[in-house]
């Protein structure tokens, strides 16, 4: 999917799809490591260095697909003072780092809009997508679904109301999340972008004041 992109789009896309990735996944690592697990910083996972979290299938995907993922950082839930809450930390540490990244970008983006410096257009192109980027990565990975982080967070609050939605949840997240991209691809119906696009829009108007 991204390689049908204009090189000039695709050079600004690239870099900053694996540096998000990069840190959203240095960021479960991190977070981990404050609580006491120290399974990916011996694994070598505590950098933002690409090498260390790109997964070569993932990154292919990305390129051909135009979906794809990075390596999961290991994470040992023994080593928690509170297991379920800590792994839910750890869950959520990954969208909260996009978001926080989409925020930063938000807030150069009004600054540049106030002070007027910096407004070439390749600037503000690559700030925009940086900041929607990062909204998108954030809003993807709270989805519910195994193996997001979103089913880490709300897991066991879907499991107390309905256990059995949890179990399938978990059990068939991925079939689920293959099945969803692969109508997004083969019909003009996207569920994913039917799901997520309200709030992203809401985060991009929050951040920005840019609403479309």
């Amino acid at each position: 999917m991204l390689l049908r992109l204009p090189m000039e789009v695709l050079i600004i896309l690239l870099p900053i799809l694996i540096f998000s990735l990069c840190f959203h996944e240095f960021s479960h690592g991190y977070i981990a490591y404050k609580l006491g697990d120290h399974t990916a910083a011996r694994n070598g996972r505590l950098t933002l260095n690409p090498l260390a979290h790109l997964d070569p299938i993932g990154s292919l995907m990305i390129l051909f697909v135009g979906f794809g993922w990075a390596k999961p950082v290991p994470v040992n839930p023994v080593n928690f003072s509170n297991p379920r809450l800590d792994m839910m930390k750890v869950a959520f540490a990954g969208p909260a780092s996009n978001l926080l990244l989409a925020f930063t970008g938000g807030l150069m983006m009004r600054l540049v809009n106030i002070v007027g410096l910096l407004q070439s257009e390749m600037f503000i192109q690559t700030l925009y997508f940086f900041i929607f980027i990062n909204i998108s990565l954030a809003v993807f990975n709270m989805i519910p679904v195994a193996p997001l982080d979103g089913s880490q967070i709300f897991g066991n609050m879907i499991s107390k109301n309905n256990p059995e939605l949890a179990w399938k949840l978990q059990m068939y997240g991925p079939k689920i999340l293959m099945g969803i991209i692969l109508i997004g691809m083969v019909t003009p119906f996207s569920v994913l972008g039917f799901l997520m696009m309200p709030f992203v829009k809401m985060f991009m108007y929050l951040f920005t004041g840019i609403s479309f």
